[in-house]
């Protein structure tokens, strides 16, 4: 079953690394490695997510999502949207520097260094708008409960997510633009570059937050409808055809799908700048991470095991924060890559231990009762 669901990423994970050696080296070889494990983690949530809803659709659109939607995410957000970024930021048409990024790489190097504040502050702002409102919002399960608890109850304040981005935006401004590295050593003011960047992220994260309620809301509609069309037809002794119905409904899953997948892969291609400039470099890592995304969303629904480790999404959320300070940082202070790529992996695994030591806590509970043993004594927390 592993190897049927993950051969193809095996594949591509060895074709991708291979490649990075012959690229750049050992060194390149590391950081495709840490790209691709970075984002794995930071969309670990995007594939339990996915695998909720694909579990209720048909094997067409199951095969649908699978196949255009991995198009899409591979080739759309991982390889082309990096270069758009470069190419906006840098003020260059994409061609112009996708060949600068191949040809003369000190250039394209430099360009990018230049326009750094710019795409860490939208980028910085994006994940932080992620981040926050993962934080302030109440869930039933809670990963670190003495920190989580008292900020879903500040979450219940209106817009507090985008006052908070607000006003971390404004003292990044102050602090990290007005003294931002340039080349040649001196320094100058970017603090208005790096509002109206952190702006344009606020605002593109809210634009794809609509559109993902749109469809969410368009979904359960298409659904309610569906349940009373089948009522209204089993009364009437004329069975509804479900074929209608159900396209319908699946048509309006895969465009929140894709909806999803691409602002959940949005924030591993932002988090990818925090690492390295090389395009090259952030096409292989990134593709190899998208390829175990599909994979890991296969696996999901064919075990239909979402919930075994629940834990796993709020240390990728806390992921997604670190990069966030870490971009905004980065305006001003370089960081080793190294230490970027391994918070978000020391994060997802303590997220993962904390969620298998919940499943045994669970399992020895289960047992003791199942045992006749009691358990009130040791159920006192």
């Amino acid at each position: 079953m592993v190897l049927k669901t993950f051969g193809w990423s095996f594949a591509v994970t060895a074709l991708g690394l291979v490649a990075a050696v012959f690229y750049g080296g050992w060194t390149a070889f590391g950081v495709v490695a840490i790209l691709s494990v970075l984002e794995i983690s930071l969309s670990f949530d995007n594939a339990v997510v996915n695998a909720g809803i694909l579990k209720k659709m048909s094997a067409f659109w199951q095969k649908i999502f699978l196949t255009i939607g991995i198009l899409i995410a591979v080739f759309g957000m991982r390889l082309i949207f990096p270069v758009v970024i470069v190419a906006i930021s840098a003020q260059l048409g994409p061609i112009e520097a996708v060949d600068l990024a191949l040809t003369d790489k000190d250039q394209y190097q430099q360009l990018v260094t230049d326009a750094h504040p710019a795409i860490a502050a939208f980028g910085g702002m994006f994940l932080l708008m992620i981040f926050l409102d993962f934080i302030f919002e109440d869930r039933d399960i809670k990963w670190l409960g003495w920190l989580e608890r008292p900020l879903a109850k500040l979450g219940k304040v209106d817009m507090l997510s985008v006052c908070i981005a607000l006003i971390v935006l404004l003292i990044s401004a102050m602090t990290f633009a007005t003294h931002a590295h340039q080349h040649g050593g001196t320094h100058v003011d970017k603090a208005e570059t790096v509002l109206l960047s952190g702006i344009a992220g606020l605002i593109t994260y809210m634009i794809v937050g609509g559109l993902s309620g749109y469809f969410e809301d368009k979904l359960e509609e298409e659904e309610e409808r569906e349940h009373e069309q089948e009522e209204e037809a089993v009364r009437a002794g004329k069975p509804r055809s479900a074929v209608v119905v159900a396209g319908k409904a699946a048509f309006f899953m895969f465009l929140y799908l894709e909806v999803l997948d691409a602002s959940f892969s949005f924030d591993g291609v932002i988090g990818a700048f925090a690492i390295t400039n090389d395009i090259v470099l952030m096409a292989l890592g990134l593709g190899i991470g998208a390829m175990y995304v599909r994979s890991l969303t296969v696996y999901l629904v064919r075990q239909g095991t979402l919930d075994d480790y629940v834990y796993l999404e709020h240390g990728a959320h806390y992921a997604i924060g670190a990069l966030a300070a870490i971009l905004l940082v980065t305006i001003r202070y370089e960081i080793n890559e190294i230490i970027t790529g391994l918070i978000g992996v020391v994060l997802i695994a303590a997220s993962f231990w904390s969620s298998v030591r919940r499943n045994k806590a669970l399992a020895a509970a289960e047992g003791n009762a199942g045992s006749g043993e009691k358990t009130e004594v040791s159920s006192g927390v």
